[in-house]
């Protein structure tokens, strides 16, 4: 009796490359213009299904603390009790549940992304991976692009402030990018 052989998927590790690897975000600032942040401590692996993305999987650790607005005030506020609560709560996280190919070399990550000690289900809409490539150094590199939008109440980000003229100082949605590097382990 013969066995039909099932063609496995090869799946590589990618490791995030902190210094090549950036979270933004913007929210609208007295309902008129857009203020954006970074996160600059930015670390997780890949675990990339050559050929067949839908079995990949990703997990990511933000240190809440990284982070920058140009403005040292308002970053001593976001990292306050009031916003993200660094000192209780040190690290923000993502780690995928699901991949979709959504077409034109995009793909759909969702996955539980917790702030603050809440985790909620979101769906990144991601560019890439890239082709790999090497760099001046011989390290294999692949990079992608990822998109979300929460609502920051839903993990507990509720301070604001009313305005005299009507309306509130801090936006509740929040576009969230990503733009990392990985290298093959």
């Amino acid at each position: 009796m013969s066995t039909l052989a099932i063609p496995q998927t090869a799946t590589t590790t990618w490791n995030i490359d902190p210094a090549h690897a950036t979270a933004e975000f913007k929210v609208k600032h007295m309902m008129m213009a857009n203020v954006k942040g970074h996160f600059s401590k930015v670390t997780g692996v890949l675990h990339h299904a050559e050929g067949d993305p839908t079995k990949s999987s990703i997990e990511a650790t933000i240190e809440a603390g990284s982070i920058e607005t140009r403005e040292p005030q308002r970053d001593a506020h976001l990292k306050s009790e009031d916003f993200l609560h660094v000192e209780k709560f040190p690290k923000l996280s993502f780690k995928s549940s699901d991949i979709k190919v959504a077409g034109g070399g995009e793909l759909k990550v969702e996955g539980d992304l917790t702030i603050r000690g809440v985790t909620r289900k979101v769906t990144f809409a991601v560019e890439g991976p890239t082709p790999p490539a090497k760099d001046p150094w011989g390290n294999t590199r692949i990079a992608v692009s990822a998109t979300t939008k929460i609502n920051r109440k839903d993990y507990g980000l509720t301070w604001n402030a009313a305005l005299e003229t009507g309306g509130i100082l801090v936006g509740d949605e929040v576009t969230i990018t990503l733009d990392v590097e990985f290298v093959k382990a």
